[in-house]
C-alpha cells in the first residue's frame, strides 16, 4: 500500500512537472535561427527531423522531475516568482537527460525509464551526439535568463551550473576508474566522494543553491541549504543503490542488479567485500571482475543474496536513515527562513527520498 508521503510526493512532483515540461519541450523542439548560409534546405530536412526525434526521446520519457522541482520550491520558498524559475528549472531537467544519455553509453546500460537506452536504439555514436545536442540546448535555456533575471543573477546561475557539472564529471571519472579497475573493495569515504559529485551536489544541493540564487539569498543561507542538500543527496543515492538490488521500479526495470552488471562500487558492495570470507570472497571477486556481457543472471543473483545474508543492504539503509535524520534536523533547526507552503513540500520530498520504491 502506498504511503501518504509517497502519494503526496507524487502529487508535488507531478504538479511541477506539468509546469516545467512545456518549457523543456519548447527548448528541445526549437530550431535555432541559423545564418542564411547554414540553414537546412528541403533536400536535407530528413536529417534534421531524425536529429530532432533522437534528442526528444529522453526528454519525452520525463522521469520524476525531482531536481527542477527542488530548485523551484527553494526559489519560491525564498520569495521568488515562478516565472523567474522556469528557464533554470528547464535547464536542470535537460541537463539530466543529456547526462543520462552519456552515462548510459559509458555504463552500457540496457534500459532507461522502462525503454531501451538511446545507444541501444540508435548506436553509440548517434546517442552521444544526441546528448551533446541536449547539452547545447541546456546552455541556451540558461543564457535566456538574461531576459528574465538581472545580469548578476544570470551570471551567478551560469557559474553555479558550470561548477556543479564539473564536480559531477569528476564523480563520473572516479566511478569509471574504479569500475574498470581491479580493486573491488571500496571504503565508505571513497563512495561518498563519488556520490557527492554525481548525486549530492547535482541532484539536491545544486538545485537548492540555484533556487536560492534566483531568490537572491545571501551566502549564509546558501551554505545551510548546501549542508542540507549534501546529506539528503547522500541518502538519495544510497536508497537508489538499494532499490537497484530490490525493486523493479514499478515495473519499469526488467533487470535486477544493474550496478553489479556495470561493476559499480557502491557502499553495499564495499560492506560485502569487507565482510565476506574465504571461497565466497574469491567467488565474489571473480564475478565482479567480469565485464558486463560476461556476467550471467545466476552470478548476479548470488552476489545479491550474499548482500542480503551478510547485512550489506541493511547496513546501507542504516546509513541512508542517518543522513536523512541529519538533513531533517537541519531543516527543522536551521531552515526557518524558508516560507510555507513551499517548505512543507520540501519536507515531503525529504521524507519521500527515504521511503520511495523507485
Amino acid at each position: 500500500m502506498q504511503s501518504k508521503t509517497i502519494s503526496r510526493a507524487s502529487e508535488i512532483l507531478s504538479k511541477y512537472q506539468q509546469i516545467i515540461w512545456p518549457v523543456v519541450k519548447d527548448y528541445v523542439s526549437r530550431i535555432p535561427q541559423l545564418p542564411t548560409q547554414f540553414q537546412v534546405g528541403p533536400r536535407h530536412k530528413k536529417f534534421l527531423n531524425f536529429h530532432q526525434k533522437m534528442i526528444l526521446d529522453y526528454p519525452e520519457r520525463k522521469g520524476k522531475y525531482l531536481r527542477p522541482t527542488v530548485l523551484t520550491l527553494t526559489a519560491l520558498s525564498l520569495g521568488a516568482e515562478i516565472d523567474e524559475c522556469l528557464n533554470t528549472a528547464a535547464a536542470m531537467q535537460i541537463s539530466e537527460d543529456w547526462l543520462l544519455i552519456h552515462d548510459d553509453f559509458e555504463d552500457q546500460s540496457q534500459e532507461r525509464r522502462g525503454k531501451p537506452t538511446l545507444h541501444k536504439i540508435y548506436g553509440n555514436e548517434l546517442s552521444v551526439n544526441a546528448g551533446d545536442a541536449l547539452h547545447l540546448i541546456m546552455w541556451k535555456a540558461l543564457i535566456d535568463n538574461f531576459s528574465v533575471l538581472d545580469q548578476r543573477r544570470s551570471i551567478q546561475i551560469l557559474t553555479e551550473f558550470q561548477r556543479m557539472l564539473t564536480r559531477t564529471a569528476i564523480g563520473q571519472t572516479s566511478e569509471l576508474v574504479l569500475a574498470f579497475g581491479k580493486k573491488i573493495d571500496i571504503r565508505d569515504e571513497d563512495y561518498y566522494f563519488i556520490i557527492d559529485g554525481k548525486t549530492s551536489y547535482y541532484s539536491v544541493a545544486g538545485p537548492l543553491r540555484l533556487g536560492a540564487t534566483i531568490a537572491k539569498a545571501d551566502q549564509a543561507k546558501i551554505d545551510i541549504l548546501t549542508d542540507f542538500g549534501r546529506n539528503l543527496g547522500r541518502a538519495y543515492q544510497i536508497v537508489d543503490d538499494v532499490l537497484d538490488l530490490t525493486s523493479t521500479f514499478s515495473g519499469l526495470k526488467k533487470q535486477t542488479g544493474n550496478d553489479i552488471y556495470e561493476n559499480k562500487r557502491t557502499i553495499i558492495l564495499g560492506h560485502l567485500m569487507r565482510n565476506i570470507k574465504g571461497e565466497d570472497k574469491e567467488k565474489a571477486i571473480q564475478i565482479m571482475l567480469k565485464k558486463r556481457d560476461e556476467k550471467i543472471p545466476s552470478e548476479v543473483d548470488w552476489i545479491i543474496s550474499k548482500m542480503h545474508s551478510i547485512g550489506s543492504i541493511q547496513y546501507a539503509m542504516e546509513k541512508a536513515r542517518k543522513f536523512t535524520t541529519i538533513a531533517t534536523k537541519i531543516l527543522d533547526e536551521k531552515l526557518g527562513f524558508l516560507k510555507k507552503p513551499y517548505v512543507d513540500d520540501l519536507r515531503v520530498l525529504t521524507e519521500f527520498i527515504l521511503e520511495r520504491k523507485h
